[in-house]
């Protein structure tokens, strides 16, 4: 039993206590009373429900109305009362806004209040409340409220750009919505010690992004800080690129998103070579100026413009954050490790010959090949003395024609010369479509930004169709090529019409009469024989070119069994040469055969040799013109034989 004095001592204690706790609640009830309802105090924003303050970040801390409204017991409120400010508790805070971007009366333009970003004082709830203004699900139109108004911005002096309008769209909005943990507005610009890029102690600052980057992707900041970006730009070197440079500011995307520019076929124009490109960057630090231009140019290169992302790019030889001089035995581009790095994509590469220079432009000749420069410049010649050649003749040939129309015979079909016969015009059809083919697609892969190759690479990323269409075009033309071999063995007729392809004497003859008919030192047109130069030339180059171009070509489409028993400078010849021989060949299509075939006036609109077998009418005339046979010699006498010297002299 507890003794009365303690008992008594107890019941005070209690007593006093209750009134304590007591007192404030019912002061509160009093202030609810009337704040409850907007109507009883005429001013929405005064109106506060019991529940709803208790929702609140400051209800649930069990703040009541007079820690901010003290003095105001009194009933109406003396206007001179005293009122609490945010700063009374949050005192840091308010010292670190008041040195931000956001500090109140600077910069002309209106700067937020407390409420402007959190929201009302009698109805703020946490932060991790999404009805919070500052929850990640609402920050950015929180910030949009003043960085989405043009005026406002101007006035601020704000950039003129959509920065929340970029960062909607990016990868870390993405990811918020669909409630994971990612970047919003304050997670790189700070909370209230917002400051402008400008200010080296900016989270935003060029020297500071990385490290801001880094408190979420922690390990690539590491490797990033120890790559030769990271250490050039820890120096202050400004040209050395950081996470915003490549990866964009608000609009950040993933790899795998077409308008990134970390995206597999845009790092070389979009990324890297922002700065490699750049002749004003690589002078400065004495960087390889045709890198960029070199890469573009390869088959990787060209292949990445034509939409593939399975192609090698800048990235996949040199790393993505941990880029480093081909110096460093740990870099991927070390002599030691580049059998590695290229044989991540090409198995045995390197294996059996040294890896040669890359970044290399055909006409560079103190970094190319001496057999890649040579190559080129034997070609570019070739192109332009045969294509040249070609067009001079043609436009003499022309030109005489039309100054001297002969009239065009009637021959009936049944009457004319059989000129191709039904195997030649099998193994024709099969050629000129698949040659076809080959040109469209071929040097869609060298001009990819070309409108006409836009239907070729629309489907190039998903399923490889310019690839594969050009590759089976190849092999149509080899099929062809490989019938005409077997028409040839078995028919004995088809044998003796090639066998008059080879070239003779009689073609320089041929050749020289039809200039001195171009030239006006003959009158009449000389006789075409069935087989002429034009026809011999054209047939013997179509041999040799789809031999050359299916080497090369195969050499091409089997780069890793090329890089794994060839030197790389093979690969490079092959290129060059399966380059400037599709143009020649293509050249010369056009420029030479056409104009047989269809300019020809003689023949115009069109030779249908090649449908119906028959000699053209024009073709007829152009064989039956005077005869141009060589001067016949006059017999040889042997020594010992009787002369006939005729009756003797009388």
């Amino acid at each position: 039993m507890t003794p009365r004095p303690l008992a008594s001592l107890v019941a005070a204690s209690a007593l006093v206590a209750t009134l304590t706790w007591c007192a404030p609640a019912s002061a509160q009830e009093d202030c609810l009373s009337c704040h409850a309802s907007a109507d009883d105090v005429g001013d929405e924003k005064l109106a506060v429900a019991p529940a709803a303050w208790e929702r609140t970040v400051h209800g649930a801390l069990g703040l009541a109305c007079s820690d901010c409204h003290a003095g105001k017991e009194e009933y109406p409120h003396a206007e001179s009362d005293p009122k609490s400010t945010c700063a009374d508790c949050h005192g840091d805070v308010l010292d670190a806004l008041a040195a931000s971007a956001h500090a109140p009366g600077g910069g002309g333009a209106e700067r937020p209040s407390c409420s402007a970003c959190h929201g009302s004082v009698h109805a703020m709830v946490a932060a991790d409340d999404p009805a919070s203004p500052i929850h990640p699900l609402r920050m950015t139109q929180t910030c949009a409220a003043c960085h989405a108004d043009p005026k406002l911005g101007e006035a601020a002096g704000l950039k003129l750009v959509q920065p929340i309008a970029a960062y909607a769209s990016s990868a870390h909005a993405r990811a918020v919505e669909r409630g994971e943990h990612a970047a919003t507005c304050t997670a790189c610009h700070g909370g209230h010690d917002i400051l402008s890029a400008r200010e080296p102690s900016s989270r935003v600052n060029r020297q500071n992004v990385a490290a801001t980057c880094g408190e979420c992707h922690g390990e690539i900041a590491e490797v990033f800080a120890a790559s030769v970006h990271g250490i050039a730009s820890a120096r202050g070197i400004r040209e050395s690129p950081t996470c915003t440079d490549c990866h964009g500011e608000h609009r950040i995307l993933g790899p795998g998103d077409r308008g990134s520019p970390i995206f597999a076929s845009n790092v070389a124009n979009m990324t890297c070579g922002r700065c490699h490109g750049d002749l004003r960057v690589t002078e400065k630090f004495g960087l390889k100026a045709t890198a960029v231009s070199a890469f573009q140019d390869s088959f990787h290169g060209l292949a990445g413009r034509a939409g593939s992302v399975s192609v090698a790019n800048c990235a996949s030889c040199h790393g993505v954050h941990d880029i480093l001089p081909s110096t460093d035995p740990r870099s991927h581009i070390h002599p030691d490790n580049l059998a590695a790095t290229c044989g991540s994509c090409h198995p045995g590469a390197g294996t059996r010959y040294a890896i040669g220079p890359v970044h290399v432009l055909p006409q560079d000749r103190g970094s190319a090949h001496p057999a890649v420069w040579w190559v080129r410049i034997s070609y570019l010649w070739l192109i332009w003395l045969t294509i040249g050649g070609m067009v001079l003749h043609n436009l003499l040939d022309l030109r005489r024609k039309v100054l001297s129309p002969a009239p065009r015979p009637v021959v009936p079909v049944a009457q004319r010369r059989q000129r191709m016969s039904l195997g030649f015009r099998i193994a024709h059809a099969g050629l000129f479509t698949s040659f076809g083919v080959l040109v469209w697609t071929g040097f869609a892969l060298k001009y990819p930004e070309a409108t006409w190759a836009a239907p070729l690479l629309a489907w190039e990323e998903r399923f490889g169709f310019r690839g594969w269409l050009h590759r089976g075009a190849a092999i149509v033309m080899l099929a062809a090529f490989a019938y005409h071999a077997v028409h040839l063995v078995i028919d004995r007729r088809a044998r003796a019409c090639i066998g008059g392809m080879m070239p003779n004497r009689h073609d320089l003859h041929e050749l020289r009469e039809k200039v001195r008919w171009f030239l006006g030192w003959r009158k009449d047109m000389p006789q075409a024989p069935p087989l002429g130069y034009a026809e011999k030339a054209e047939y013997l180059a179509l041999v040799w070119g789809t031999v050359v171009m299916a080497v090369t070509g195969f050499l091409l489409w089997f780069s890793n069994w090329t890089l794994t028993y060839f030197p790389k400078w093979v690969s490079d010849v092959a290129t060059v040469v399966h380059f400037y021989e599709a143009v020649l060949a293509s050249l010369a299509i056009v420029v030479w055969h056409f104009y047989f075939v269809i300019f020809d006036p003689l023949v115009y609109p069109m030779d249908t040799a090649w449908l119906t077998g028959k000699e053209a009418p024009g073709r007829t005339l152009e064989r039956l013109a005077s005869v141009i046979e060589p001067k016949p010699q006059a017999p040889k006498v042997a020594k010992n034989s009787k002369r006939d010297s005729g009756p003797a002299p009388g």
